[in-house]
């Protein structure tokens, strides 16, 4: 997303004049490149609504983007972190909000999602959760991420619920160390006196 204009010309093949002249500003550029996959998340919002219950259909969702956000890192960067100006992506976060939004009413009405979880809740969480998952894909497998968000949805569930089987095994205490360290410096716990660094 950070990439000098003319980096990313040279990369395409093309001089500087041709793509400011196609891209006047970033803001246009990343909205042609990824129109397509947010138009998709759209869509994949609106199926998600007329589930036939809200419990199915915020999994659904949930899956379908993490799959995004797991397989895509320059989606998971657009779709996770604040870019001024891009018009098709302020839609799809107003979508994706009003999504949460109808699917918790009909989950707090059925039963099935907690009653005192807000769509502010299920937003911060997912942001944080979307962050992780490249680091946590490139520690250790493509689907790892399925795990802590059966756990993260499992919050989600009203308490008469049963929790979800985890689908995939748990980090072994490497994979942890290499996720954390993919994340940033100084983001884990530290080593004891009596631990190596």
């Amino acid at each position: 997303m950070e990439a000098p204009f003319d980096v990313i010309a040279r990369r395409a093949g093309i001089g500087n004049a041709t793509l400011y002249r196609h891209f006047p500003t970033r803001a246009a550029l990343v909205d042609a490149v990824f129109r397509d996959l947010l138009t998709h998340t759209m869509t994949v919002g609106e199926q998600a609504r007329t589930a036939e219950d809200a419990w199915s259909g915020l999994c659904d969702y949930l899956a379908e983007i993490f799959t995004v956000l797991a397989t895509d890192r320059g989606a998971n960067d657009l779709m996770t972190t604040h870019l001024e100006g891009v018009e098709t992506l302020e839609t799809v976060h107003a979508h994706n909000r009003e999504t949460v939004e109808i699917l918790l009413r009909r989950g707090h009405a059925e039963a099935t999602i907690r009653a005192d979880v807000t769509t502010e809740d299920l937003l911060f969480s997912f942001a944080a959760l979307g962050r992780a998952v490249p680091a946590l894909t490139a520690a250790t497998t493509p689907d790892a991420w399925r795990r802590p968000l059966t756990l993260f949805l499992d919050a989600l569930r009203a308490p008469t619920l049963s929790p979800s089987p985890l689908p995939t095994p748990p980090l072994t205490p490497p994979q942890l160390a290499t996720t954390l360290h993919q994340l940033g410096p100084d983001r884990g716990p530290h080593p004891g006196p009596h631990e190596k660094r």
